[in-house]
């Protein structure tokens, strides 16, 4: 989160929060979705967190079914206020010239304290006051509030988990009594081309409604060191303070969460599908964070051309190009330089065949790499880790390709 003088950019797009954005990142450092076995246990537990529909409901079209569904679905729908606390330097020298620094050599600089508020879009998906939203509204967040429609004033809200790499997160206001709520359609069973609502607060604009389709579906994006892998795009306009909202179909059923605009064109918005968020909710509400296997290195090349560089005995392997301090790989032993050729045996011929492999297993299991370090074969066994709930960046330069977990 970043405050509005900043810009809203990532690349060509900027998260659609109502005061800031995150911007720049070339590299992706996690995949951000668990493997498909995990995804299809947790699609199974999310019954148990929210209302999730059967199926699509076809409903007549006519001039008022947008309002209708509108009507139906607002009291569910909530607008969140972050307070973000940041240090900054200030240099309160009578003396400071901004070319030259103080003459006093910085003793004029004094650290204090910004106070930045941002505001977000979420929606209740449980009665019991459980509200899903982005993670990049809440994050770094000192305070979060949740104003209600019919209540005059907000609810302070708790985090009960946020997951960094897909961008979701669950929060809870002590609910006077049972919430009204929106129920999960199903993204997978959404086709491009279908109408869709979005609903938020863009720039502070309470319960702004638009409409659009469902433009493309699959779409990889990298914003600052988020790397999503499966979103929506639709043509229904997002802004800045939508983030977090809901993407409804015409039955008034969520498809996506308001994640992402294109600060580039007009009517190119990105959501979250409701296909990730039956696998993440079930682990924020469980445990509060989304359990990933983790490595902890970047990956610099892949190609054959590492047979020839290298002496390797194939065209397969994949060039370390830092290891994370601390990570697994930090303490296995591995370093910057080493080629990781093989996992518990299996050759690895790219980037992303490392990373489903290390995907496999799970956390505190062990993994057997062989590399090759300077002509040398070697094989390290690694402990998988958890994966970090935060951005962790590469020291610069970072002209590196996709890092595995």
């Amino acid at each position: 989160m970043a405050s509005m003088q900043r810009t809203l950019a990532a690349a060509v797009v900027g998260f659609a929060v109502g005061a800031g954005a995150v911007g720049g990142g070339v590299y992706t450092y996690n995949q951000l979705n668990p493997g498909a076995q995990a995804q299809e246990n947790a699609s199974a537990n999310i019954n148990q967190y929210a209302t999730v529909a059967s199926a699509p409901t076809t409903l007549p079209m006519g001039p008022d079914t947008v309002s209708n569904v509108v009507k139906r679905v607002s009291p569910a729908i909530v607008k969140i206020t972050a307070t973000v606390k940041t240090k900054v330097n200030v240099n309160s020298s009578p003396y400071f010239n901004p070319f030259f620094g103080s003459l006093f050599g910085g003793q004029g600089v004094v650290p204090q304290t910004q106070i930045q508020t941002d505001i977000g879009t979420g929606f209740f998906f449980n009665s019991q006051g459980y509200i899903i939203t982005n993670d990049h509204v809440i994050n770094g967040a000192s305070n979060v509030e949740v104003t209600v429609k019919g209540y005059p004033k907000p609810f302070a809200a708790k985090i009960v988990g946020a997951d960094y790499q897909t961008d979701l997160a669950v929060l809870k206001i002590n609910a006077p009594k049972a919430m009204p709520t929106l129920a999960l359609g199903n993204s997978n069973k959404t086709p491009a081309g279908a109408w869709v609502i979005a609903i938020g607060n863009p720039y502070d604009l309470n319960d702004t409604v638009t409409v659009g389709v469902i433009s493309a579906k699959g779409r990889p994006l990298t914003i600052g060191s988020r790397n999503y892998t499966n979103l929506l795009q639709t043509s229904a306009a997002i802004n800045p303070g939508n983030s977090g909202g809901p993407l409804l179909n015409l039955a008034g059923q969520v498809v996506g969460i308001n994640t992402a605009v294109s600060t580039q064109g007009q009517g190119i918005g990105f959501a979250i599908p409701t296909s990730t968020v039956d696998a993440i909710v079930p682990q924020l509400m469980k445990t509060g964070h989304v359990s990933r296997p983790w490595l902890g290195v970047f990956i610099s090349t892949d190609n054959p051309t590492l047979k020839r560089e290298y002496n390797l005995s194939t065209a397969s392997g994949v060039l370390i190009a830092y290891v994370e301090p601390n990570s697994p790989a930090s303490q296995a032993g591995l370093k910057p330089g080493d080629i990781v050729t093989a996992v518990n045996g299996k050759p690895v011929t790219s980037a992303k065949a490392l990373q489903v492999a290390v995907e496999q297993h799970r956390v505190g299991q062990s993994v057997a790499l062989t590399i090759n370090r300077n002509g040398t074969t070697l094989t390290k066994s690694v402990t998988l880790g958890q994966e970090p709930n935060h951005a962790i960046t590469m020291p610069s330069p970072a002209n590196t390709s996709p890092s595995i977990p």
